[in-house]
């Protein structure tokens, strides 16, 4: 592709969505509503087991349907369309957490898991937009600097929210404020969501439907020959297959950090933010730095540096004793992580054969979802059992639910280390090789996999 098809405004466009979305996953999942589910809206060691539930359950729902939802978006021209509607479902529930006091657990649930949804599977057809921006020689410099500015995104809805937190001490209906973040970040996602509406031309034209089909027929169709011809996909499986497992190790720390914090190191919800904001200030450097290295010495080496330092430092997190360290190991969590997911994301374009991008990233969304409905569940249902077990033992409650959060720790970094083992077996350039064998093979075709 030529890199002249992708105009400065609408990689900005691009870059802002990822600035906008952030601001889900650093207030929603990090810094305040996980914490505040666990803690207020629930309690104690059934908050982690069922924050774990509810993130089962919509990655469940999003592992079953992205890559149906990919290929339809690939086929019909519409991965824009599907954007707009995902993110609209993350926006409106995000906001309606704000209804979500103590007490109402099946709608803080109810809502997390519609919101969840929406802001996963928007990031499917997202991702599948990369292809169309950047060139692969320099789609790891694109990836890195969108990975990067979301970031720097999720700190600034943390800076917004933060004088809002700081009235939880000193309100009686201090958690008023906390669900009013809530609001903020719904509106503050939606707002950065517009320019990539606006600006960002979809290339792919959609493609007439064969008589007597409708879009669902025609996606099962592209799905099954898609799987029928997987020998020639085979380093592009066996890096989902890795990245099955070492996501869910990721997931895990993302998902489960403010309540790590909270749990083991007694933190406040304006500890978690100014924790937070440290994370996605280095989330910002490693983005950008892996970002630099895909281009320099593959995806793969750089991939594998990330998941090392990561297994590290959660190596680190099941040793320590202090807050303060919990901050330096947090910086240097968001570090790596942003090399996993970034590198990651990256790799996936590199692997796809253009015109299949919403494709492959469909299957690379199940891949993550389909671990990352175990990951949580299993660290929730750790966690839990082992605080009742460490509670039957003789350890008071709080101690026995400290307990239980390192033995859930150690999970982390079995998932990382395993799907660290399997990327060892990728062979990058292989895969790259075939993709652009089969671009080549079927320029100007309306279907890359197996068409009509």
């Amino acid at each position: 592709m030529s890199t002249s098809l992708s105009t400065r405004r609408e990689r900005i466009a691009w870059y802002l969505y990822d600035f906008g979305n952030s601001a889900y996953a650093s207030v929603v999942l990090l810094a305040v509503f996980s914490a505040y589910f666990q803690k207020q809206i629930v309690g104690g060691a059934e908050g982690t087991r069922l924050w774990g539930i509810a993130i089962v359950v919509a990655m469940l729902v999003v592992a079953v349907t992205a890559p149906i939802l990919g290929t339809i978006a690939d086929f019909s021209g519409s991965k824009k369309k599907f954007l707009f509607v995902y993110t609209a479902l993350a926006c409106v529930f995000t906001a309606g957490l704000f209804f979500a006091t103590q007490g109402q657990i099946v709608m803080a649930m109810l809502f997390f898991i519609l919101a969840e949804i929406g802001y996963r599977s928007a990031q499917v057809f997202y991702d599948a937009l990369l292809p169309e921006i950047a060139a692969p020689a320099e789609m790891g410099r694109v990836a890195g600097l969108g990975w990067a500015i979301g970031s720097a995104g999720g700190i600034v809805i943390l800076l917004l929210v933060l004088p809002m937190i700081l009235l939880t001490d000193k309100t009686p209906n201090a958690d008023f404020f906390i669900r009013l973040s809530l609001v903020v970040t719904a509106v503050f996602y939606l707002a950065f969501s517009l320019p990539i509406l606006f600006w960002l031309k979809e290339r792919a034209q959609p493609q007439k439907l064969p008589p007597g089909k409708n879009y669902l027929n025609v996606a099962f169709e592209r799905l099954g020959k898609t799987f029928r011809t997987a020998g020639g996909f085979g380093e592009f499986l066996k890096f989902m297959l890795a990245y099955l497992i070492f996501n869910d190790g990721v997931i895990m720390a993302l998902d489960f950090a403010a309540i790590i914090g909270a749990v083991l190191y007694g933190m406040k919800q304006t500890e978690l933010i100014i924790f937070v904001i440290l994370v996605q200030a280095t989330n910002v450097a490693g983005a950008y730095l892996f970002g630099q290295l895909v281009d320099r010495i593959g995806g793969k080496t750089s991939l594998i540096l990330a998941l090392a330092l990561m297994i590290a430092i959660v190596f680190g997190l099941y040793l320590n004793q202090s807050a303060t360290m919990f901050y330096v190991i947090g910086a240097l969590a968001g570090f790596a992580m942003a090399g996993i997911q970034s590198v990651s994301r990256t790799m996936v374009g590199l692997f796809a054969p253009r015109g299949a991008s919403g494709e492959f990233y469909g299957f690379f969304a199940m891949a993550g979802r389909t671990s990352s409905f175990i990951g949580p569940g299993v660290y929730g249902f750790l966690a839990a059992e082992a605080a009742l077990y460490f509670q039957a033992q003789g350890q008071n409650t709080a101690l026995a639910e400290q307990s239980g959060q390192r033995v859930a720790i150690l999970s982390i970094i079995a998932f990382l280390f395993a799907g660290l083992l399997l990327l060892l077996w990728v062979n990058e350039k292989k895969a790259r090789a075939m993709a652009e064998k089969l671009s080549a093979e079927n320029a100007g075709e309306a279907i890359i996999l197996g068409g009509h």
